[in-house]
């Protein structure tokens, strides 16, 4: 993990990220660049919450002229290097050509809710950065406050065998020497008694892989069942104390059901951990 980017709109949520990238540098030495991206719609300015208001060519000089000294402080400060880009796109789109042409390795970035709305999982500029970012994204819930990780819960009910995906997940575990837990959901209503059995015998067998092939012998499998993903994980969450949450998301099939805004239920409406966000055709 050699290039940690860093979104931000100079928000509390992005300064806790920032506070977050700072703290994983200090265990992994890791170049950090800050991004600040905008669009402009109709003589507005947006930026990454989504504010609007009326756009002039100054206000691209006064942002360049903050983000230079947020780098300025943070340096003194923590004594690192830093790097600061201010990119006139989605922020989406901001992020991917950051990664790509910078060989960015994970993006650290702040949770927020759409429209005031905390329940939601996270605003839509944030699932559209997880939904297009060719690599990791570690979101950082609101009021988080930094913990280095001890265990960490992938969880997945397609018992990936992707090496790249794997090794990325098992490495960074080891960068901070936490556990791995797996666990898979199994939605007591929906799924029959032949259904709920055969994806136990999966889990163990995959299990049973992963300790193998990674050289975990401390990892466990854990099958959950409820009645929704949401409440279920949160409460092992809770009960075992992880300190990282792990998935891998697909854009058309996961992230379509985690983002519908018509879900009661949001995730993040309980969670206090980061996600690390595992892109499904990750290769590194």
């Amino acid at each position: 993990m050699k290039h940690i980017l860093v979104p931000t709109d100079f928000s509390e949520a992005a300064q806790n990220a920032i506070d977050v990238a700072i703290e994983i540098h200090k265990i992994v030495p890791s170049k950090i660049t800050l991004l600040h991206s905008f669009e402009v719609f109709d003589d507005f300015y947006v930026d990454y919450m989504g504010l609007n208001r009326e756009f002039n060519v100054s206000i691209i000089q006064d942002i360049q002229e903050r983000l230079n000294q947020l780098k300025s402080e943070l340096m003194n400060k923590h004594q690192i290097e830093m790097q600061a880009e201010v990119i006139n796109m989605p922020l989406q789109n901001a992020v991917s050509l950051m990664a790509e042409e910078h060989q960015v390795d994970m993006v650290v970035m702040g949770t927020q809710g759409a429209s005031g709305l905390e329940e939601k999982l996270w605003g839509s500029r944030t699932a559209s950065v997880i939904g297009k970012s060719p690599v990791p994204v570690l979101a950082i819930p609101k009021g988080y406050k930094w913990k280095k990780p001890e265990k960490v819960l992938l969880s997945t009910n397609q018992f990936e065998k992707d090496s790249h995906l794997l090794k990325y997940l098992f490495e960074w575990a080891d960068l901070f020497m936490a556990e791995v837990h797996v666990a898979v959901f199994s939605d007591k209503d929906k799924e029959s008694a032949a259904a709920f059995l055969k994806q136990a015998e999966e889990l163990e067998e995959y299990a049973v892989y992963l300790r193998k092939t990674f050289q975990e012998n401390s990892l466990t499998a854990t099958q959950l069942a409820g009645e929704d993903f949401e409440t279920s994980m949160n409460a092992f969450i809770e009960e075992n104390e992880m300190d990282v949450l792990i998935m891998i998301t697909y854009q058309h099939g996961f992230l379509k059901r985690l983002f519908n805004p018509s879900l009661t239920k949001k995730m993040s409406f309980h969670i206090g951990i980061p996600l690390l966000a595992l892109p499904a055709n990750y290769k590194k």
